[in-house]
């Protein structure tokens, strides 16, 4: 099980009004940031990107690329993988309604297994802070909530290796997009608790973690700058870009060149 084999909880993820003005307004901001990407990728390459999405959801990034021209035009093939039936239905369902076939692949594929795709990519990008929900396998939803030892996340080997393997994936040139994560403090832990309280989800971390999980097995981790060097040894720091998404200390995009 993972958190989107949940049909209920994988609707109101997807449904705008469960979701929190933090959280609509974050999906337009790396979005606005993500186009910018592409563009300059595609204007440094000179012709149209081979493109994977990780954990793509809804499709929701390849609805609004295909909806400007200008823009689904500097894409020569959109791959998507997700781990969630339930998603690659929403994603194929989306790829057909756009009539977008011919250029949208989906995979039923986790993402610890990228190496079986055996291509290589211009982009990859992680959106809508799906960057944040790769947990260590030796977490326990069922029995954080009532433990008085916190989770050590000093090291994330999933995390790692997930994005060690995207990174072998790239072509000289070619950058990985961690489209939305959340920055660790706080204020953004409370308002993370507050947009799964709103879809019903009860919460079991609390204050001392540096994510924020429920009982219907929801996990998404809160980083900073650092934290994200530390996860990323194979890549120079100078080869890692952030950009904040907001004023106040909500989200950032993370861009990694190789």
């Amino acid at each position: 099980m993972n958190m989107y084999d949940n049909e209920n909880t994988v609707q109101k993820s997807f449904d705008d009004q469960y979701l929190s003005e933090d959280l609509l307004q974050a999906q337009w901001a790396e979005f606005t940031e993500l186009k910018k990407v592409i563009s300059e990728v595609y204007l440094k390459k000179g012709s149209p990107l081979t493109l994977l999405d990780i954990g793509i959801g809804s499709a929701r990034i390849a609805r609004h690329l295909s909806a400007i021209p200008e823009m689904w035009q500097m894409i020569e093939t959109y791959e998507g993988t997700d781990n969630a039936e339930a998603c690659i239905k929403l994603s194929q369902a989306t790829a057909k309604e756009l009539h977008i076939e011919d250029k949208l692949k989906v995979h039923l594929l986790d993402a610890i297994h990228l190496e079986q795709l055996h291509k290589k990519y211009d982009l990859i990008i992680c959106t809508w802070f799906t960057p944040g929900n790769f947990y260590p396998d030796d977490f326990s939803f069922d029995s954080y909530n009532d433990s008085s030892k916190r989770f050590d996340l000093s090291k994330n080997e999933k995390f790692s290796t997930i994005f060690s393997k995207a990174y072998s994936l790239l072509n000289s040139g070619g950058e990985i997009i961690l489209g939305a994560c959340y920055i660790d403090n706080d204020n953004t832990r409370k308002k993370q608790e507050q947009s799964y309280q709103k879809m019903g989800m009860k919460v079991i971390t609390n204050a001392n973690d540096s994510f924020t999980a429920t009982k219907e097995l929801f996990w998404s981790q809160r980083f900073t700058q650092e934290k994200i060097k530390a996860y990323l040894p194979f890549v120079a720091p100078e080869n890692i870009v952030f950009t904040a998404l907001d004023p106040y200390d909500y989200a950032m995009q993370i861009r990694i060149k190789k």
